[in-house]
C-alpha cells in the first residue's frame, strides 16, 4: 500500500495499533522531547500530540521508530522485501522462473512510478492556505527545542529543496534548520552536501523550499545517500510504486510534494552568516555552534489541517536508527553491483550510521579487504564519511556484532591489518582533527590470511562440533530429560535463546574434513629435531 501524504500514514499507523494519540497538552521545549525518547528507546509506538503549547498544529514523532513501521511506510512486511524491489530492478540476468519474471515485471512497474508529475495549484492540498511577506510567522508553528543546551528550537526533520541554475535536476536533502524569529532561520547544509554545492553555483542567493511533513518513501529518500544525478523524488516514487504528484512552489521554479504538510518558501543568503547551533545531534553530544548561512522565509503554504512531522535525534538507539537502517538494505544490491565481492554489511545502531561499517567478503585474491576499503571511502556520499571500516570474511555474520568482535579480536594483526585513510570527515566528527572536516578514517582487515598474503603458518579453524554428532544429540535431546531445562539468560556474557539459536544453526563440520596434523603450529619442531641441544 502506498501513501499519498503523510495523514494517510498516520491513519495506517493508528489501524495497525502503531500510534499512541497524546491529547494531553505538552511543551514542545524539552517535554516532547523527553516524551519521545523514552517511548523510542523502550520501542513504543508513533506518537501523535494534538495539543501543543503556543501551537494551532499537532506534532508526529516516532514515525519510523521500529522495523515494522519503517515496513509498513513502503507497504511492505519487512524491510528486505522493498530492498528486494531494488534487486529485482536492477539485475540484468533474464529472468527463468515464472516467481523470477513477476518479480521482475513488479520491479519494471515501479520503474516507471519513479517519474514525478507536476499538477495545477488547484488540485495541491499542500497550497490551500498561502501567508505571504508580512503574514509569515514562523513563532507560529511548534519547532521543538530538543535538548538542553540547544541554541534554540530546530526543525528535525526538513526536506530542503534545491535547483542548480542551470536547470539541473533538483535535490532534496535533510539539513537541520534553526529557527531564529518569525522569518529567519539557520540552514546547516554542509560542504559535502548537494545542496550546499547548489548554493555556491547560485551565488549570494539561491532559492529554497523546505518541507515539513510527507508522505514516508519522499521523507526516507531525502535522507538517502544518492549521487546528485539521482532524483531523490523519483526514488520515492519507485518505492512506493506510485508517481509523487509534485506542484511549483509560488516564489520560485522549484517544485515541491503537492500533497506534502507545509512549505516554507524563501531563499538563502550566503552573505548572511549567523550562528547556528549547538545542537544535540545524533551522535549523541552536541554539535558545536558555528557560522551558517540564513534562509529568509517569504512565503509559507500549508494544508488547512496540517500535521507537524518532527524526530528527536541523540544517543542511540532512536527513531533514526531505522532510517539508516533502511539505507543499508536498499543500497546492498547497489553495492554489489560495485563492489562484488560484497556479501552483506551492516552499519550498527551503535556507530551512528558513519562512524562504524561491518563489511563481510567473499576472498579470491590477496590484499582484498583492502580494496575494499578503498573501493567503499571512493564511494561518495554513501562511504567517503565512515570513520571505521572493518572488513570480515564472507561467513561471519556481520548482524551479530558479537560474532564480529570476537572474530576481529582473534585475526587482527596491528602491524598488518590497520590502514588509517586521511581525507575527508564528516562536519559532525569533532574526535580526531584540529580542523573541521577534515581528519583520519581506520581500516581494519579481519579477515583470514593466505599463504599469497604472507601468512606462512596454517591458519586455524574456528571450532565446530561435527554434523552427525550434532544431529545426533538433536534427536536424544528429550531422551536426556533436557527439553524443559531451566535457563538464565545473561547479557554480559551473551548467553540465552540466541547464542543456543546461533549454535544450533551452525551444522558444524563434516567428519574428517581436517586432518589433525595440519593443525600442528609452524614453529613446534618435529620430533627429534632437538637431539643433539646443548
Amino acid at each position: 500500500m502506498a501513501f499519498n501524504a503523510l495523514g494517510e500514514f498516520v491513519a495506517a499507523l493508528r489501524r495497525a495499533g502503531e500510534l499512541a494519540d497524546v491529547r494531553a497538552r505538552v511543551d514542545p521545549y524539552l517535554e516532547i522531547s523527553e516524551i519521545t525518547d523514552r517511548v523510542v528507546k523502550a520501542g513504543g509506538p508513533a506518537l501523535l500530540f494534538h495539543d501543543v503549547a503556543g501551537s494551532a498544529f499537532p506534532v508526529l514523532t516516532n514515525q519510523f521508530g521500529t522495523e515494522r513501521r519503517m515496513a509498513l511506510a513502503f507497504g511492505a512486511d519487512s524491510i528486505d522485501v522493498v530492498a528486494e524491489r531494488i534487486r529485482n530492478a536492477i539485475t540484468l540476468r533474464v529472468p527463468k522462473t515464472p516467481g523470477d519474471k513477476f518479480a521482475k515485471l513488479v520491479s519494471l512497474g515501479s520503474a516507471a512510478f519513479a517519474i514525478p508529475r507536476t499538477v495545477a495549484r488547484e488540485r495541491a492540498p499542500v497550497q490551500e492556505i498561502v501567508e505571504r511577506d508580512g503574514d509569515v510567522d514562523l513563532m507560529a508553528l511548534p519547532v521543538l527545542t530538543t535538548w538542553p543546551l540547544d541554541g534554540g528550537p530546530f526543525v528535525t526533520l526538513p526536506l530542503v529543496f534545491t535547483r542548480p541554475p542551470d536547470g539541473g535536476p533538483q535535490n532534496v536533502g535533510m539539513y537541520r534548520v534553526q529557527r531564529y524569529d518569525r522569518t529567519t532561520m539557520g540552514m546547516h547544509w554542509q560542504k559535502h552536501k548537494q545542496g550546499r554545492a547548489h548554493a555556491v553555483k547560485w551565488g549570494r542567493r539561491i532559492p529554497v523550499a523546505v518541507v515539513i511533513g510527507a508522505d514516508p518513501a519522499i521523507t526516507y529518500s531525502a535522507t538517502a545517500p544518492l549521487p546528485p544525478i539521482v532524483d531523490e523524488i523519483s526514488l520515492a516514487g519507485f518505492l512506493r510504486g506510485r508517481a509523487v504528484r509534485m506542484v511549483k512552489c509560488l516564489t520560485s521554479d522549484i517544485k515541491v510534494p503537492a500533497d506534502a504538510e507545509f512549505v516554507l518558501e524563501g531563499y538563502v543568503d550566503n552573505d548572511d552568516l549567523r550562528v547556528e547551533g549547538p545542537f544535540g545531534d545524533h551522535t549523541g553530544v552536541y554539535s558545536l555552534a558555528d557560522w551558517y548561512p540564513t534562509f529568509h522565509v517569504t512565503c509559507v503554504t500549508r494544508r488547512r489541517e496540517p500535521i507537524y512531522a518532527a524526530t528527536v535525534v541523540g544517543k542511540p538507539p532512536m527513531e533514526d536508527a531505522w532510517l539508516g537502517k533502511m539505507t543499508e538494505r536498499l543500497f546492498l544490491p547497489l553495492l554489489q553491483m560495485v563492489v562484488p565481492e560484497i556479501t552483506d554489511y551492516n552499519l550498527p545502531v551503535e556507530g551512528g550510521f558513519h562512524n562504524l561499517c561491518i563489511v563481510a567478503v567473499k576472498k579470491t585474491y590477496p590484499g582484498q579487504a583492502k580494496k575494499v576499503m578503498n573501493a567503499l571511502w571512493g564511494l561518495g556520499h554513501m562511504m567517503m564519511l565512515t570513520r571505521c571500516l572493518l572488513v570480515v570474511d564472507h561467513d561471519v555474520d556481520v548482524h551479530d556484532t558479537r560474532a564480529v568482535v570476537w572474530n576481529a579480536l582473534n585475526n587482527v594483526d596491528a602491524s598488518r591489518d590497520l590502514v588509517v585513510m586521511p581525507g575527508p570527515v564528516d562536519d559532525l566528527d569533532h574526535s580526531g582533527s584540529f580542523l573541521v572536516s577534515v581528519g583520519h578514517k581506520l581500516g581494519i582487515d579481519a579477515t583470514r590470511k593466505r599463504a599469497d598474503e604472507g601468512y606462512a603458518r596454517v591458519w586455524p579453524p574456528d571450532i565446530a562440533m561435527d554434523a552427525a554428532v550434532k544431529a545426533r544429540v538433536t534427536a536424544r535431546w528429550a531422551e536426556l530429560g533436557l527439553d524443559g531445562m531451566r535457563t538464565t539468560p545473561d547479557a554480559w556474557s551473551g548467553q540465552g535463546p540466541r547464542a543456543l539459536a546461533t549454535l544450533l544453526r551452525d551444522l558444524g563440520l563434516p567428519a574428517g574434513t581436517i586432518e589433525r596434523g595440519t593443525l600442528r603450529a609452524a614453529e613446534v619442531p618435529a620430533p627429534g629435531a632437538l637431539e643433539g641441544g646443548a
